[in-house]
């Protein structure tokens, strides 16, 4: 495996200003979710300038192709390497030359960088293509940021068949992280996602006369309270899980209770049984509340991402592999989040890593999170991370 290690580090690092380029044109030109069609027309072009012939599309704007060689056509099992192409709506707010051309649109989470990462994965790949163990099979899917998310139309789609997927991995760009640092967890490592979407109706009019009225404010802080009481007194301290809401919209005035009251909130959490009766709860505590307060209710629950676990087996064979390439101190372990993220779609389905890069530069002024107007990365970055995904085409079997 040395003599890959060096030929995967040598061919990264020849590629590394065309990938960053890769980067900067990507990065001014966000598309949101679904919406990807130049991304993807992009995507499609620079695999076919690379020689790859076999390429589909899939729910519109997905690109999936298939890297293998002569020995490998035969089979009817592949590995998988998978990236995002989606934008958030988010106007950006670093000047740099590469900055986002399409206003309030930015790749504020670094799917960008993962796409440019696996083009230059796919060089590599392609021209070690005789050497790999198995054909890979590179995911460039839409929609990760927005439900049902793009990871499940693919898997609906047949993404993970002809030829069948044996094991999935995908990195993401990690803040937290120096530029150089990998992250790894074995087993559950990102939550479910929900989100409940709640208009309480009442009856507005002057709020010196609340006793005419029934306030849906009232109402609805008395629901935020409820809800969250009702998750605290009923989930197992054992298991991660959290209940937030961040928008409350009553457009009344210091004088004038509304009519109606717009509340959205997010459930996550590590445990399906758990997902099913608190939401459930949720559902029957939200209308008796309200019901009991005089008001009346719509709620909509949008069935999110189920939760992440990593393969452990595969997790730690990877993890071996880039320790033995950058060297142990390099990757570190990962606590749980209650984030949430799509490929956990492919993880309910096949073996899975997920794994973090970092991007973090302090020097540079490059600290700023994921969703931040201000986030950019490190481009060391991309070098580590076309290693990163290319050495992972080399493990297809269990430590």
């Amino acid at each position: 495996m040395n003599e890959i290690h060096q030929q995967i580090s040598r061919l990264s690092a020849s590629l590394f200003d065309q990938v960053k380029g890769f980067r900067e044109h990507l990065h001014q030109h966000p598309e949101l979710s679904y919406q990807e069609f130049q991304t993807a027309d992009f995507v499609e072009q620079e695999l076919r300038k690379i020689g790859i012939q076999e390429i589909q599309r899939l729910a519109d704007t997905g690109i999936v192709a298939i890297i293998r060689s002569e020995k490998h056509r035969s089979e009817d099992s592949c590995i998988a390497l998978r990236a995002d192409l989606d934008a958030l709506p988010i106007m950006e707010a670093n000047e740099v030359p590469y900055k986002s051309k399409n206003e309030g649109i930015m790749h504020a989470c670094g799917h960008d960088v993962h796409t440019s990462i696996l083009l230059g994965t796919a060089r590599i790949l392609f021209e070690l293509r005789n050497e790999l163990p198995q054909a890979v099979k590179l995911i460039f899917q839409p929609g990760e940021e927005k439900n049902p998310g793009g990871a499940s139309l693919l898997i609906e789609q047949g993404v993970l068949q002809q030829p069948k997927v044996d094991r999935i991995f995908a990195l993401h760009v990690f803040p937290e992280l120096d530029s150089g640092m990998l992250g790894f967890r074995e087993g559950l490592y990102m939550a479910s996602c929900d989100e409940i979407h709640l208009t309480i109706h009442g009856k507005g009019g002057h709020a010196a006369r609340p006793h005419d009225c029934v306030d849906p404010i009232y109402i609805g802080a008395n629901l935020i309270t409820q809800l969250h009481q009702f998750v605290g007194r009923n989930n197992n301290p054992e298991t991660p899980c959290v209940l937030a809401f961040g928008h409350f919209e009553g457009l009344g005035a210091t004088n004038v209770i509304p009519d109606q009251v717009h509340i959205k909130g997010t459930f996550r959490t590590m445990n399906e049984t758990w997902r099913e009766e608190a939401l459930k709860g949720i559902e029957e505590q939200a209308h008796a509340l309200v019901r009991s307060m005089g008001g009346k209710l719509d709620l909509n629950i949008s069935r999110g991402y189920p939760f992440l676990e990593n393969d452990p087996d595969l997790t730690r064979q990877l993890r071996n592999q880039l320790s033995a390439l950058f060297g142990a101190d390099h990757c570190v372990d990962l606590p749980i989040r209650l984030t949430s993220e799509d490929f956990s779609f492919y993880a309910q389905e096949i073996p899975a890593c997920f794994f973090r890069l970092g991007v973090r530069n302090e020097s540079k002024g490059i600290v700023h999170g994921v969703h931040h107007p201000r986030f950019d990365i490190d481009p060391g970055a991309l070098q580590t991370g076309m290693e990163a995904m290319s050495l992972a085409a080399f493990c297809t079997s269990k430590t």
